[in-house]
């Protein structure tokens, strides 16, 4: 029984606890000639909360311990002499697991049984050929004790399985029994199910803690791995990234922090200052029928793909920088370069700053526009010297959220900007970023535990830090001037 089936099964067990649970308690309210506590729905959700949260609770734990205790009690019983030279333990797992996985596909299928598994080994052609209809290839130098973990493999998968379903609906039952036979009218069920709500709740809004610790603990754990393959000091201050794949890589960091900042910066020249007037017409000038009609036309540009942008920098933009631009002035004779995707990464992030700029400033209450009036100032000098003061917390949010766009933006950056690291200040120049070489060091058949994979956690970290910083330095800026307007 697969998880998503048997998720639908205790669901409809849930159901049925509901509506007897309800049955119950309107049953023993007449039959008792009392009132309810609580409404009989109440009392219906209590029984369906008990069905359902203990067995999803332990369905969900179940399916991430199990791989894990798997993992370990086979890795435990492979030897050293089965993993390849110059290999790592978890890429003979993850051929196992694959092994293990085709030889299901093929049972599932009946094309073999399991009698016919249990006599068959990894040099027997029968089974090159099964696991090549599920479009798994055995080389010939998968050993014998890699197949035959991989069969020891799927059997504890299939009796944890089983045991995970008979524990699941178990406790299903047992908790909804319990609940049901708890029933009677002075029993505060609106309480019982106004806690689990509660309690949801205060689940859901941990899930964005948990999610950021989790991101952090990954980073920061393979980025540890890596540095202890690879000079930290090198990293941060060496200014060549070559990344070889075969010794002697040099991976310094400053060439992409360098591109990074150097698009981001161009992008942000123009997004920023557009933006911000484009907010402040819409706000303060702008009648409502053009109100209605430009704000939304402007947030379509939030909603266009970045491939889109990708190709409008590569086949557009590009090349009308180079030969009007770059080419008559000796600075560059490539389509793809800094200014190019700093334009069209410009364009991109223009919404977003007018956007919540146009709702912050809106949002600056009216007494205040009055005040500035009665004391004799003009419009413009409304806008300048009280408005945009008021409103500045929410305008620098604006800005940050488009900075932070900038520097996690890939697609535009490959397709205008390129995948050169190098340092330089010519605008027309082709550079890179940290995420496109995060992209670039994941991508391909490549081992996992080399400095050129884990080197990829680094930059994350980095990048993850980089970002940090902006958020600190804009909330200094916020309160400072936020201290002076009070």
């Amino acid at each position: 029984m697969t998880p998503g089936l048997l998720a639908l099964i205790v669901l409809g067990m849930a159901v049925i606890g509901f509506i007897l649970g309800r049955m119950r308690a309107v049953d023993a309210a007449a039959r008792e000639k009392v009132k309810l506590h609580s409404l009989p729905s109440y009392y219906g959700q209590s029984v369906a909360l008990f069905v359902a949260v203990p067995a999803l609770l332990l369905l969900g734990c179940w399916l991430f311990v199990q791989p894990i205790l798997i993992e370990t009690r086979i890795s435990a019983n492979i030897p050293e002499s089965a993993i390849p030279e110059g290999g790592a333990r978890s890429l003979v797992l993850a051929d196992i697991r694959r092994i293990a996985d085709g030889l299901d596909f093929v049972v599932s299928r009946g094309e073999a049984t399991e009698q016919d598994l249990s006599t068959m080994s990894a040099d027997t052609s029968d089974i090159r050929k099964l696991l090549a209809s599920a479009g798994i290839a055995l080389g010939s130098d998968v050993s014998p004790v890699v197949f035959e973990a991989a069969k020891e493999y799927r059997i504890i998968e299939k009796e944890g399985a089983l045991f995970r379903d008979i524990a699941v609906l178990l406790v299903a039952a047992g908790f909804g029994m319990w609940a049901y036979f708890r029933i009677k009218p002075s029993m505060r069920a609106r309480n019982i199910s106004e806690t689990f709500i509660r309690v949801l709740l205060i689940a859901s809004s941990m899930v964005a803690i948990l999610t950021t610790i989790g991101i952090i603990a990954s980073l920061l754990f393979e980025s540890i791995h890596f540095f202890q393959m690879y000079n930290a000091k090198d990293f941060f201050f060496s200014t060549v990234w070559n990344p070889q794949f075969r010794g002697g890589s040099d991976l310094g960091i400053l060439p992409l922090l360098w591109g990074t900042m150097y698009i981001s910066l161009v992008s942000l020249a123009l997004s920023v200052p557009i933006g911000l007037m484009i907010a402040i017409y819409l706000a303060e000038y702008a009648g409502n029928r053009l109100r209605s009609f430009a704000k939304p036309a402007i947030e379509i540009l939030a909603g266009v793909p970045t491939i889109v942008y990708g190709l409008f920098a590569l086949i557009t933009v590009g090349p009308f920088l180079r030969d009007w631009i770059a080419q008559p002035l000796g600075l560059g004779t490539s389509s793809s370069s800094v200014m190019t995707a700093g334009l069209v990464m410009g364009i991109m992030l223009i919404p977003f700053v007018s956007s919540l700029s146009d709702d912050i400033i809106n949002a600056v209450p009216q007494a205040l526009r009055d005040g500035s009036y009665g004391l004799g100032a003009t419009q413009s000098e409304t806008i300048r010297q009280v408005i945009l003061p008021a409103a500045l917390p929410g305008i620098v949010g604006a800005i940050l959220l488009a900075a932070s766009r900038a520097i996690g933006e890939t697609m535009i950056v490959v397709m205008g900007a390129g995948a050169a690291a190098k340092l330089g200040l010519n605008p027309f120049e082709a550079m890179t970023t940290v995420t496109v070489k995060i992209v670039s060091q994941l991508t391909g058949d490549t081992e996992f535990a080399s400095p050129e994979t884990l080197v990829a956690f680094a930059l994350g970290l980095t990048l993850f830090v980089f970002t940090l910083s902006l958020n600190v330095l804009a909330l200094y800026i916020v309160r400072k001037y936020r201290e002076q307007y009070e």
